[in-house]
């Protein structure tokens, strides 16, 4: 989660990419809708460009002008800037309620966004999952201390089947 937040955990940086998918793409553009200052904005753009979270792509030979597109790498933020939208609409949106609809191109239908598992496609709670030690894991995972014993034995036999 830190090298994630090192990338994109600012409000700046998390508003650029909100605009990167309401397509915009030009710095005129980005600074006219977030009144951010050039040089700040200059920053973060460069620093999606260094993470290839967006690609700077010219668009204008004489003189030379570019534009930011989100590459692959910047597409698969997707979900994770839409959680923090759909928080906001359904914490802090208040009566008007939300600024923006999503609408879903393939039904037509307006959604809210839903995480669900990837095998069996159910919506994923919080309270329903579980972490164990993956292989890139730097040292074995610590659970905290309200953690049931059946779960801190479960996790060191799995430690220890591995």
């Amino acid at each position: 989660m830190a090298r994630t937040v090192a990338v994109i955990g600012d409000r700046w940086t998390l508003m650029i990419l909100r605009d990167c998918f309401l397509r915009v793409r030009r710095f005129e553009d980005f600074q006219a809708r977030l009144g951010i200052t050039r040089p700040l904005l200059a920053s973060r753009l460069k620093k999606l460009v260094d993470a290839s979270v967006l690609a700077k792509v010219p668009y204008q030979e004489r003189p030379l002008r570019h534009e930011y597109r989100l590459t692959p790498r910047g597409l698969d933020l997707y979900p994770v800037v839409m959680a923090i939208v759909h928080w906001g609409d359904a914490h802090l949106a208040g009566r008007k309620g939300r600024p923006l609809i999503h609408t879903h191109d393939l039904c037509g239908k307006d959604f809210d966004p839903v995480m669900v598992c990837s095998q069996c496609a159910e919506p994923v709670l919080a309270r329903q999952v579980h972490v164990r030690p993956g292989p890139g894991a730097a040292q074995p995972a610590r659970l905290p201390a309200g953690t049931p014993a059946r779960e801190r034995t479960g996790v060191r036999a799995r430690r220890a089947a591995s």
